[in-house]
C-alpha cells in the first residue's frame, strides 16, 4: 500500500495526503473554519464519520450543516444523545430504532410502564444539552456478533437482539458517546459539542417494526440545531405552518372533509373544493391537448392477473388492499393501485406502426393504496387519490425528445401556480441491490442515460440519488420549495423499458419488423390531493384569482338593494366570474369581514348610490377600497388581473 493517497475534492482539485488521513484532517488542511464545521465526510459516494481513516485514493466531499447529508448525520447523532438522556432519566428504558427524518429525528423506546408525556419534554431537553456540553466523542467499534448479543442480553434490550439476528457477523458496529452505547452502522458527528439547541416535538405510539401484531412502543420526535437562533427560527416557521395547515384551511374554507364512516384516508371534496380541483384539471387538460395527448378513462378495479403481469402484485401485493372476490371462484379483482397497466392494455387494442408513435395517453385516474392509519395525514398521505397520469409510448429514438417535452410541461405547471423555487432529482437504481429491480442492465443503462442527458440539455440543476428509482425504471423527481421554505416532492417523470416487455407491446418498424416501444410515465401534479394540499399551504388559502372558488362576493347594504345585487351578479356570471350574493341580515361590516376571512379576492358593495348610478363599490382583499366603478370597468379590471392565468390556460 502506498504511503500517499490522492484526494479529489468537489471542485476537481487533487491533493496528496498520507494514507489513513481523516476527513477532519483534510478539512483542517484547507481551513480552520471548515474543520470547525465539518460533521461528516462523503468518501467515494458513501457518508462516513469525519474521523474515520481514508486509506485509498478517493473522491471526498466534506459535509457541513448546510448539506442534507450533514444534517442527517447531525440528527442521527442527536438521536443517540437523546437516548443517553432518556437512559439517565428513565432507568430500565429499552431502545428500538432512532433514525433521522426530514426535520429532526425520532427514537422508538419501551419505557416499561414509566410515564412519559409532553410535560416531561423539558427535563429531557435540559439533560441532552448538559450531556452535549461534555463534548463526548462518538467512538466507533467493530464488534463480533456473539459479543454484541451478549452485551444486549446483559443489558436486557430485546429489540437490539432482534435486530442483531438479521445482521451478518463481521458487519456489526457499536457507537459509544459518554455513558451510552448503541448498535449502529453510523455515521456520526465528531462529538456532542456540536449540538447547541434541542427541542422535543411530539410523542406518539408506534408498533415495533411497523407490525400491528407487535408491541406498541413510544416514539419520541425531536429536533436539534447547532445554534439556538436556528431553533427559534424553526419554531417560528412551525407556527406559521400551523396557520397554513391545509387540514385547517380546507375545513374553514369548506373545500374538503373527512368522515370516519366513509373511512380513514378517503377525502370528501365539497363543492368549493371540487370547483378548485376541476379548474386545475381543466387547466392541465387544455395544455395536454395542445401537447398532443389523448384523454382516456379506465375502471377503478382490475383483474388480479393484470397486476401479476405488470409485476406490481409480486412487488406490493402483500402490503396492498387485498383482492376483491366475486361469486365466481375463478375471479379476483384489485382496487386499481396505478393506471399504467390499464394504459398498456389500451395500447394493445390495435396494431401500431412506427408512424403512430409517439402515442400519448392521459387520464385523471383515481387509484387506491393501503397506508397504515398512523401514516395518514390530511391530503398528503391518503388511501385514495387521483393522479394526473399520462403514459407516452414511443420509439427508442424519440425518448429523449419526448422526455424534454414532458420537462417543459412540468415546469410550465410549476410557473403557472407560483412554484418558482424547485429542484430536480435523478433517481437511479442502486447497483449494489439489483435484485430490487426488474429488467436488464442494458435497458437500465439506456434509460438512465436518457434522463441524465435530457435534464442536462434543459439546463436543470440536478442531484443524483442511487436507490431511489422505481422498481421498473429510473425517474426524474421534482421538488418545490413553498412560501415557508419547505420542500415537497411533486411532479415525476419515469422512463420504462420493462412494462412494454411484460405486456408484450409491439409496433411495426419501417422495415416491417416488430419492435418494443419505450414507455414514459409522467405526472406533473403528482396527485391532485397532494398538489392541492401544498397549494393551500403555499398560498395560505389566498389562491390565484383564476383558481379561487369564489372570486367575488356581492354585498348589498340592506334588503332594498338585493334585487340590484342579484342582477349585478348575473351580469358578472356572463363574463365567467364566480362568486355569490350575501343576502344575510347582517351589517355590511360583518359581511366584509366574513368575505375577507373566507379569502374572497373581491367584495362588491351595493347601496343606494350604486343602484341609482348602475355602479359598484369595489374592495380587494389585502388592498382595501378601490372606489366606485361601472360594471364594465370592474369586469375589465378583473380580466386584466386574471390575464396571466387566462393566457396560461390557452397554452
Amino acid at each position: 500500500m502506498s504511503d500517499q493517497i490522492s484526494i479529489t475534492l468537489p471542485d476537481g482539485s487533487v491533493r496528496e495526503y498520507p494514507s489513513g488521513v481523516t476527513g477532519l484532517e483534510v478539512a483542517a488542511s484547507i481551513s480552520e473554519g471548515l474543520a470547525r464545521n465539518v460533521l461528516a465526510a462523503k468518501v467515494n459516494g458513501t457518508v462516513q464519520d469525519a474521523t474515520r481513516p481514508i486509506t485509498t485514493d478517493a473522491k471526498v466531499t466534506l459535509l457541513t450543516w448546510n448539506d442534507r447529508e450533514g444534517k442527517a448525520t447531525f440528527w442521527h447523532s442527536s438521536a443517540h444523545l437523546m437516548a443517553e438522556a432518556m437512559e439517565a432519566l428513565y432507568p430500565g428504558v429499552k431502545f428500538a430504532i432512532g433514525p433521522p427524518v426530514e426535520n429532526g429525528f425520532y427514537y422508538d423506546v419501551d419505557l416499561n410502564g414509566q410515564h412519559f408525556a409532553q410535560d416531561d419534554f423539558k427535563k429531557v431537553e435540559e439533560k441532552m444539552l448538559e450531556l452535549a456540553r461534555q463534548k463526548n466523542e462518538y467512538l466507533r467499534r467493530a464488534v463480533p456478533k456473539a459479543e454484541a448479543i451478549h452485551y444486549f442480553e446483559e443489558k436486557g434490550d430485546p429489540y437490539k437482539i432482534e435486530l442483531l439476528e438479521g445482521l451478518e457477523d463481521g458487519s456489526i458496529t457499536f457507537y459509544t458517546q459518554g455513558n451510552f452505547t448503541d448498535l449502529c452502522r453510523g455515521p456520526h458527528i465528531p462529538n456532542t459539542g456540536f449540538i447547541k439547541a434541542a427541542k422535543l416535538m411530539n410523542v406518539a405510539g408506534a408498533y415495533w417494526r411497523g407490525d400491528e401484531k407487535n408491541k406498541m412502543l413510544t416514539r419520541i420526535y425531536a429536533i436539534t440545531f447547532p445554534k439556538q437562533k436556528e431553533l427559534d427560527e424553526y419554531l417560528h416557521l412551525l407556527e406559521e405552518a400551523k396557520k397554513r395547515d391545509h387540514r385547517r384551511l380546507g375545513k374553514e374554507l369548506e373545500l374538503l372533509a373527512f368522515s370516519e364512516k366513509v373511512g380513514q384516508g378517503l377525502p370528501l371534496w365539497l363543492p368549493k373544493g371540487t370547483m378548485l380541483r376541476e379548474r386545475l384539471e381543466n387547466f392541465l387538460r387544455r395544455a395536454q391537448v395542445r401537447a398532443g395527448y389523448s384523454q382516456v378513462v379506465t375502471p377503478h378495479i382490475g383483474s388480479k392477473q393484470l397486476y401479476v403481469t405488470s409485476g406490481h402484485w409480486d412487488k406490493y401485493g402483500e402490503d396492498s388492499f387485498q383482492p376483491i372476490r366475486t361469486p365466481d371462484p375463478n375471479e379476483e379483482f384489485l382496487l386499481k393501485p396505478m393506471n399504467c397497466p390499464h394504459h398498456c392494455e389500451i395500447y394493445k387494442t390495435k396494431p401500431r406502426s412506427y408512424r403512430d408513435l409517439p402515442l400519448r395517453l392521459a387520464e385523471f385516474g383515481t387509484v387506491y393504496r393501503y397506508e397504515q392509519s398512523g401514516e395518514l395525514h390530511g391530503l398528503t398521505r391518503v388511501r385514495g387519490f387521483t393522479q394526473d397520469d399520462a403514459h407516452i409510448f414511443c420509439r427508442p429514438d424519440q425518448v429523449k425528445d419526448e422526455f424534454m417535452k414532458v420537462i417543459d410541461l412540468v415546469l410550465y405547471v410549476f410557473r403557472s401556480l407560483g412554484f418558482n423555487d424547485y429542484s430536480a432529482q435523478v433517481s437511479l437504481r442502486d447497483p449494489e441491490k439489483k435484485e430490487k429491480y426488474i429488467g436488464s442492465d442494458e435497458a437500465w443503462a439506456i434509460a438512465e442515460s436518457a434522463i441524465i442527458e435530457a435534464a442536462a440539455e434543459k439546463g436543470l440543476q440536478t442531484v443524483h440519488e442511487l436507490g431511489e428509482a422505481a422498481f421498473y425504471g429510473p425517474k426524474l423527481d421534482f421538488k418545490v420549495k413553498d412560501a415557508l421554505g419547505r420542500k415537497w416532492q411533486l411532479g415525476t417523470i419515469q422512463v420504462d423499458y420493462q412494462l412494454p416487455n411484460r405486456f408484450e407491446l409491439e409496433y411495426t418498424g419501417s422495415d416491417n419488423q416488430k419492435y418494443r416501444p419505450v414507455m414514459i410515465h409522467r405526472a406533473p401534479f403528482g396527485s391532485m390531493e397532494r398538489f392541492i394540499a401544498i397549494l393551500i399551504e403555499n398560498t395560505g388559502g389566498n389562491f390565484p384569482l383564476w383558481l379561487s372558488p369564489d372570486q367575488i362576493a356581492v354585498l348589498p347594504i340592506s334588503e332594498k338593494y338585493e334585487e340590484y345585487a342579484n342582477d349585478l351578479f348575473l351580469m358578472l356570471q356572463e363574463s365567467d366570474i364566480r362568486g355569490y350574493v350575501d343576502l344575510r341580515d347582517e351589517k355590511i361590516g360583518r359581511k366584509i369581514r366574513d368575505a375577507e376571512v373566507n379569502k374572497v379576492p373581491f367584495m362588491l358593495i351595493v347601496g343606494e348610490k350604486e343602484q341609482a348610478e348602475g355602479m359598484v363599490s369595489v374592495r380587494r382583499k389585502g388592498e382595501g377600497d378601490l372606489g366606485m366603478m361601472s360594471v364594465e370597468a370592474f369586469t375589465k379590471l378583473f380580466q386584466q388581473l386574471a390575464q396571466p392565468a387566462a393566457q396560461l390556460e390557452r397554452v
